[in-house]
């Protein structure tokens, strides 16, 4: 008889105050995704190594040579397979250059061949109450399963966030947050203004911060949305009234989710549409690939994957304004999800993540410091936040957004990740420790414009309004390396080793704080190396 070993990092802890309340509907039918390795592992792992190191002699690889080299073997999918016959599954789909085996079955089919016990749970939150599915305990697979299998993904559907902001009229003066879903682990960081002192367009911004001239033709930005929609008129009518021409903006959709608004602004709706107008504003002749996936960990892994392996619209900057504290992950997931930042690095995306509205604790009330995932991928461009003021087409000052009652960029040391070498030797300053070494990843690595006091003005709803935060900053950055992408023949790929070796192609922001972070000359955990000087930026990743 075969032996079955638990999956490490496969343990889903339910929330705190979640309350079981019995097992699952054993003929609840549902998906789950199998993640395989990869080929020539040790091959691919040498490549990302050279490639974030800035190797001169190491470039980048097209889809098809990735497909060629560093997809699962047909070997492996077939053992993948003959598990899944052997016990009831469906296999949906199998993927080789994504590494993705999708099986269907019941509860019931599920916790005889994962060793799993599917439980439901509920939790109350003010007057709502949330509920999900998990396993109560770790996911097994037999002995000869385990080095081909990295991680199984969708036995956990917990609630999707809500969520947690309020867009307002640039009239009103008050905003307020939602409660995020329980269980949920992401959420988009973007805030309404509570009160607006000043808000700017993507284009001012874009002067603000010295962008060089260019429109990202021949470019695709892909975003990465977790629910609600966008509506075409509300693009249009953006667009026209900025005077730019109206990208081509596409909806991919990702395990049968669509673009799906709402019409409520208050809801996802307002971060779909605020990615879509600041990518689009700033890069209008780049297609603007919007890939909708359920607001789930397996949502997530595969929404970045879909976007990786297109092959049809093929981006070359990934834009993520979602995410949750690394202890929010199950640790598969967030290995699976660090992984594909990896295969990015491989195929020469940039990936620009938010890093978070909550300050230095992410949110998470125990007292202690957290960041934000996947902006803590040492392959991600983490994107931090801040507060500007400029007078005659110029910034007159700008501090960490840290305003407390309306959000503060999130921002501190990982938990999870080691120090990458292209942050060694610098040093993290503490609100009341003093300054130490960085001894793990820090996050952010750059910033922009985030306080929705000093945000962006965008339509959303049919309604102009004021936006913040770091979700902002994602796709501002994602626009800039789209424009630089366009002067090149190939594009700049993972770009952090390069950015810092360069630090004075920043404006450095030395004053603020996001709790226990402080801002500090050089690098800092709370607007990494600072905001952008476009046209130094483009020198120095347009040559490289």
């Amino acid at each position: 008889m075969t032996r079955h070993q638990p999956v490490t990092g496969s343990e889903y802890p339910a929330p705190a105050g979640a309350r079981c309340v019995g097992a699952c509907d054993p003929v609840e039918h549902f998906s789950v995704v199998l993640i395989l390795r990869r080929q020539a592992a040790d091959e691919f792992r040498a490549l990302v190594d050279k490639l974030t190191a800035n190797d001169p002699a190491a470039h980048p690889l097209s889809r098809e040579d990735y497909e060629r080299r560093f997809g699962a073997s047909a070997e492996d999918i077939k053992r993948v397979e003959q598990f899944a016959h052997a016990h009831g599954l469906t296999v949906d789909h199998a993927d080789a250059v994504a590494r993705r085996v999708v099986l269907s079955g019941t509860v019931q089919q599920y916790n005889a061949a994962f060793g799993v016990d599917l439980q439901r749970f509920e939790h109350q939150i003010g007057k709502a109450t949330y509920h999900f599915r998990q396993p109560s305990g770790p996911v097994h697979l037999p002995e000869d399963m385990h080095d081909v299998v990295t991680a199984v993904v969708g036995l956990d559907n917990r609630a999707k966030a809500k969520p947690h902001f309020r867009i307002v009229p640039t009239t009103a003066a008050t905003a307020s947050e939602a409660p995020a879903a329980s269980g949920a682990p992401i959420r988009p960081p973007i805030r309404a203004a509570r009160a607006v002192n000043r808000s700017f367009t993507p284009l001012q911004l874009a002067d603000l911060y010295d962008f060089p001239a260019g429109d990202g033709s021949g470019q695709c930005i892909a975003l990465v949305e977790m629910g609600g929609g966008y509506d075409t008129a509300d693009l249009a009518a953006y667009f026209k009234a900025l005077g730019v021409g109206s990208p081509r903006v596409e909806a991919v959709s990702v395990d049968q989710a669509t673009n799906a608004p709402t019409g409520d602004a208050n809801g996802p709706d307002g971060e779909v549409t605020l990615d879509v107008e600041i990518a689009g504003a700033l890069a209008p002749a780049a297609l603007i690939a919007v890939y909708f996936a359920p607001n789930s960990e397996a949502g997530f892994v595969d929404a970045v994957s879909a976007a990786l392996h297109d092959s049809q619209r093929k981006p070359s900057v990934i834009s993520i304004s979602w995410g949750a504290p690394e202890s929010a992950w199950s640790q598969q997931t967030l290995g699976a999800l660090n992984d594909a930042m990896q295969t990015a690095v491989a195929l020469g995306v940039t990936v620009c993540a938010a890093s978070g509205d909550s300050g230095s604790s992410d949110g998470v009330d125990d007292g202690a410091d957290h960041v934000d995932f996947p902006a803590s991928s040492p392959y991600a461009l983490g994107c931090g936040g801040t507060h500007i003021a400029a007078s005659n087409g110029r910034v007159t000052s700008e501090t960490v957004w840290g305003n407390g009652e309306d959000g503060a960029t999130g921002g501190g040391v990982s938990g999870t990740f080691a120090l990458p070498d292209w942050q060694k030797g610098l040093r993290v300053v503490r609100g009341t420790g003093g300054a130490g070494s960085l001894v793990r990843r820090g996050v952010p690595d750059v910033a922009a414009d985030a306080d929705p006091s000093t945000g962006y003005a965008v339509r959303v709803a049919g309604t102009e309004t004021v936006v913040g935060g770091t979700s902002a900053v994602a796709p501002l950055w994602a626009a800039l390396i789209a424009r630089i992408n366009a002067t090149r023949s190939k594009p700049v790929g993972f770009a952090n080793a390069k950015l810092y070796a360069q630090p004075d192609a920043f404006n450095d922001v030395t004053s603020g704080s996001n709790g226990d972070f402080s801002a500090a000359p050089g690098w800092d955990a709370c607007t990494g190396l600072g905001t952008p000087v476009g046209s130094k930026v483009a020198a120095v990743l347009g040559s490289a």
